[in-house]
């Protein structure tokens, strides 16, 4: 099987299921043909049983089409789950319906190392249309490198050579194969989940002393960033007026990036901004995992909401059921749907005021602001928030599932733990 096993992984990987607007309901098919495939990508001499690997490729794609309900959701269960049936049918040459234990371990080691073959040093979809079909995409691969957002300023580009598999894919890895096999059990087609078989999963993991930093832009960061995003707004209003109120939402109410698009689960709206019986106003928004939640509107997002509304010569504040876009396309009518549309916004902002902080002097204060994601926005909403606010307030506002998640922000910022230690004495103690 070593042999077999290092010829079959010389085989290109193919892409399997194309992007949802382009695949079709599962649960409405009669029939379910991956003979083409098959026949085209997988060894002919290969232990397989064909006709089984057809029931893998159906119930596969039933799998992950139950995710449809998130595109973000969807492509991370269709990556996992695509990248198993090729290691399975064309490195292993073994059915997944007959995987085991060993097998799940050996898979999880090659996607810590795959073959360069299998590794590509950029983003493309898996198909595209040609000539009125769509057909995979040759530049595709199963994993991709990249670089860290201050390489990539270096004009620096990925290598393929640099790949390295982080510990929240390998956790991936296993949390959606072992809802996939799961799957298949609930389905009658296996009696056991090998993922689940696996006791020691944290020897694929790097082990870490510390619990993972909470990510956020200090104070000054912040100072400098809304300040120049202001600036930004009297000079290009018609522009940046959408950029402030992007940036207040992000930090003053703890939004994720997908909770500001429109996308399958919903589409924000000003309406989702409402007042109760005691004439508090509160954010109502669908969040990770399609769970909705009401977030505190504080009195400065209020001003913050009503200056981008006077922008938009809307009156005040939002009517009940009011269909306005909370994020609306520059161009155009509608809401914004792209995410990258958001980062790039936020990243200009970013780093506008990083020039304003190195013209200033602070080139070293404002170091962060060069690696600062839009996310850290959150981050550093939810940590000053934590300091003053109860801990049970802060999480509800956030959406986090456990309070064990919201207590990894009491003590997220490093630099005032320094400055609290850098007065200690060695000597004259009280």
């Amino acid at each position: 099987m070593a042999t077999n096993q290092k010829l079959s992984a010389k085989l290109k990987p193919h892409p399997i299921f194309d992007n949802l607007t382009h695949l079709d309901n599962p649960f409405q098919l009669k029939d379910f043909d991956a003979g083409p495939f098959i026949t085209s990508h997988l060894s002919q001499d290969a232990e397989l049983d064909h006709k089984l690997a057809n029931d893998e490729y159906e119930y596969a794609w039933k799998f992950i089409y139950s995710y449809n309900g998130s595109s973000a959701t969807f492509n991370v269960y269709r990556r996992e789950t695509e990248r198993l049936l090729q290691w399975a049918w064309l490195v292993r040459q073994k059915n997944v319906l007959a995987l085991k234990r060993e097998d799940i371990e050996s898979y999880v080691t090659f996607c810590q190392q795959p073959p360069k073959h299998w590794i590509g040093n950029k983003n493309v979809g898996r198909f595209k249309s040609k000539n009125g079909q769509r057909v995979a995409n040759p530049d595709w691969r199963p994993f991709v490198t990249s670089v860290s957002k201050i390489d990539n300023k270096k004009g620096l580009s990925p290598d393929i050579n640099d790949f390295e598999l982080s510990k929240a894919s390998v956790q991936s890895i296993f949390a959606v194969l072992s809802s996939f096999f799961n799957f298949l059990i609930q389905e009658q087609l296996i009696e056991a989940n090998p993922v689940l078989l696996i006791r020691q999963k944290s020897k694929f993991m790097v082990k870490n002393q510390n619990s993972a930093p909470v990510r956020r832009i200090s104070n000054l960061q912040w100072d400098y960033v809304i300040e120049t995003v202001e600036l930004m707004a009297a000079e290009e209003p018609e522009v940046h007026e959408r950029s402030l109120f992007i940036l207040n939402c992000l930090l003053a109410m703890y939004l994720r990036i997908s909770e500001l698009v429109a996308d399958e689960r919903s589409s924000p709206s000003m309406g989702d901004f409402q007042r109760d019986s005691d004439g508090h106003w509160w954010l109502h928004v669908i969040g990770k995992g399609n769970k909705s939640r009401k977030i505190t509107v504080s009195d400065e997002m209020i001003a913050a909401l009503k200056r981008y509304r006077r922008f938009l010569n809307l009156p005040a504040m939002p009517a009940l059921g009011e269909h306005t876009p909370l994020v609306a396309k520059q161009k155009g009518k509608g809401p914004v749907t792209s995410t990258r549309q958001i980062r790039s916004i936020v990243q200009l902002c970013f780093d506008n005021s990083y020039l304003r902080m190195k013209n200033d002097g602070l080139a070293e204060d404002a170091e962060d602001l060069k690696l600062a994601t839009v996310h850290w926005l959150r981050h550093t909403g939810i940590s000053e928030d934590v300091k003053t606010r109860p801990r049970e307030h802060v999480r509800d506002d956030a959406g986090h599932s456990s309070m064990q998640t919201t207590d990894r922000y009491i003590e997220s910022d490093a630099r005032e733990r320094h400055l609290s230690g850098r007065k200690k004495k060695l000597k004259e103690l009280d």
